[in-house]
């Protein structure tokens, strides 16, 4: 046990401390940002079933009866080969410390997902105050488009039940036919791809954690990917150069192309569109994702390596 312990460890540390950063400074994740998202998810499942496997293995050490809950179905060889009887001292504190991380990492998510709830609330009552100012036939706050009479041209997707696409009378006065597909595109991918739920996974993460580098760099990182996974959605069906200007066209007014929410400036994003780097190639992005896939196994192997022993 004491050895499942270690490497526990040393596997959760790693996945936790060098290799976000390797992976931030990387050139790969712009031109496959669907892949990228993939890698960052495995690699917090990783750290995140080390902990929880690490916990179960330390719990079942120090309270003879999660031991017998645990272990009742199994062998007593199995039982024997983990010799959780012999546990050292600071398991004891090891399995203190991950029980903590666990609550506070529940209260962390389930305070984003509250906070979130409270936002959508006060956004779509804002939208019921605004609705009535409609001209006719421009839409209604039921549907899963509704147009909002504003001179500021913008357009976002506000995630629920039910979810809603919104956008504004300036941007549809200010953006042409192809742009306005565009940025509908964009907003449609982010609900496709259910980035909100990602977006909350990391930020509490973040809030929760923020002085361990994965989860820093994961936040980060995925404000930045699901934008451009977004954008090359909307490149895809409407061309490069129409997404471009539209995002040009949508942000004229704020007078600087930035865009706070996304932690990313919005230049680079127009630039990139511009001259699209290459993307991965099948084979590459078939192994990338396949590898990814198998790297939170690890821990999993690693806690049921001494049974899976004793069984053969």
């Amino acid at each position: 046990m004491t050895v499942c312990l270690l490497l526990l460890s040393i596997v959760g540390l790693t996945a936790a401390i060098p290799v976000p950063g390797a992976l931030t400074r990387a050139a790969w994740p712009e031109r496959d940002p669907v892949v990228a998202l993939w890698v960052w998810q495995c690699l917090v499942a990783t750290v995140l079933l080390c902990c929880l496997t690490a916990l179960a293995l330390g719990t079942a050490a120090v309270f003879g009866t999660a031991r017998a809950q645990l272990f009742a179905p199994a062998p007593p060889s199995v039982t024997e080969a983990y010799d959780l009887s012999a546990a050292p001292a600071w398991s004891a504190l090891l399995t203190l410390l991950l029980a903590c991380g666990a609550a506070w990492t529940t209260a962390m998510l389930g305070r984003e997902l509250v906070e979130a709830r409270r936002r959508r609330g006060r956004a779509r009552a804002q939208l019921r105050e605004r609705a009535p100012d409609l001209p006719a036939g421009l839409g209604s706050t039921r549907g899963p488009l509704l147009v909002l009479e504003d001179e500021y041209p913008d357009a976002w997707w506000m995630p629920g039940s039910p979810p809603q696409l919104i956008v504004t009378t300036g941007a549809l006065h200010r953006l042409t036919d192809h742009q306005l597909d565009a940025v509908l595109t964009h907003e449609r991918g982010h609900a496709r791809a259910h980035h909100d739920w990602l977006l909350h996974l990391s930020t509490a993460l973040a809030t929760g954690f923020p002085r361990v580098p994965l989860f820093a760099h994961f936040c980060d990182q995925t404000h930045r990917l699901v934008e451009l996974a977004a954008d090359d959605t909307a490149s895809r069906r409407c061309g490069h150069l129409t997404t471009a200007l539209a995002l040009i066209e949508l942000n004229q007014h704020r007078g600087v192309l930035s865009c706070a929410s996304t932690h990313r400036l919005l230049g680079e994003r127009v630039d990139r569109l511009l001259q699209p780097p290459p993307r991965l190639g099948r084979r590459d992005r078939a192994l990338t994702t396949t590898l990814a896939a198998l790297v939170p196994l690890v821990p999993l192997l690693i806690a049921f390596a001494p049974g899976l022993l004793t069984l053969s």
